[in-house]
């Protein structure tokens, strides 16, 4: 019998296509799931899904806004830093938010003015210091590298990365460390438990940061009153139990490192 060649480059894009197509069903299947339970409790609200998402503003009406999927990347690979994202927002501010990771069974939630919890029994934040951070050099940072690996949005981040890790002595802030978690989510209910002493990224689960004591600062161009305006294309969360000026400062020496991402 003759030996059949294998186009081994073919059936491994075709692989890889059935693995993200898999993920793209389950994402699918996910979110029309909280969206049928959602609108069986709460018919009138409205919802805003990843999968389903056609350009929807928040208005003042009470909406829901979920990622079934948090965390895809690491989900094809088995990586366990994957969640389910789950707010909702009223007046345009979030009042309650859930993420879950399935992997590990953790359950982080909120609802505003009632706190945050791990699991519902241990309140947040977990670990951390009430002793305020004094530098950039004492904070481990949560980072994420996004979408865009092209030019100039990633020589920028890049940039922006070496800023932070770079010794003094060159210029740098020499932080404790970066991590990267590969879930927007996850990382901001890490600053939330105390585990990440700030994060930055787009804004989710603001309302567990919140109710756990933690701050959302609005982008490098933004005032850093503490007010988000939705449009801003990136914030700092900041978990770290001091004064709302010393927040500032501490946030405005992070922005000094951060590359101008305007084209």
């Amino acid at each position: 019998m003759a030996h059949t060649e294998l186009d081994l480059d073919s059936i491994l894009q075709f692989a890889i296509k059935l693995a993200l197509d898999l993920v793209t069903e389950v994402d699918k299947a996910v979110e029309k799931f909280i969206v049928e339970r959602i609108r069986e409790a709460y018919p009138s609200h409205k919802f805003i899904g990843e999968e389903s998402y056609e350009g929807q503003q928040i208005t003042d009406e009470p909406t829901w806004i979920g990622d079934p999927i948090d965390g895809t990347t690491n989900f094809v690979h088995g990586f366990p830093m994957v969640a389910t994202s789950i707010g909702l927002a009223h007046k345009g501010v979030p009042v309650v938010g859930v993420i879950y990771n399935p992997f590990l069974d953790q359950l982080w939630s909120a609802a505003k003015g009632r706190g945050a919890y791990l699991n519902q029994k241990r309140k947040l934040p977990i670990t951390g210091s009430s002793k305020p951070l004094a530098s950039l050099g004492q904070a481990l940072i949560g980072v994420e590298y996004g979408m865009s690996r092209s030019p100039p949005a990633l020589p920028r981040k890049v940039a922006t990365f070496e800023k932070l890790t770079a010794h003094t002595d060159v210029g740098g802030k020499m932080c404790h460390s970066l991590r990267s978690m590969g879930s927007a989510a996850l990382n901001i209910v890490l600053v939330a438990s105390g585990g990440l002493d700030m994060y930055w990224e787009v804004g989710a689960g603001i309302c567990i940061l919140e109710e756990s004591g933690g701050r959302c600062f609005g982008g490098k161009t933004a005032d850093l009153s503490g007010e988000v305006d939705a449009k801003l294309m990136d914030i700092v969360l900041l978990q770290n139990e001091t004064s709302l000026d010393q927040q500032r400062k501490f946030v405005k020496e992070f922005y000094d490192c951060v590359e101008d991402f305007d084209p």
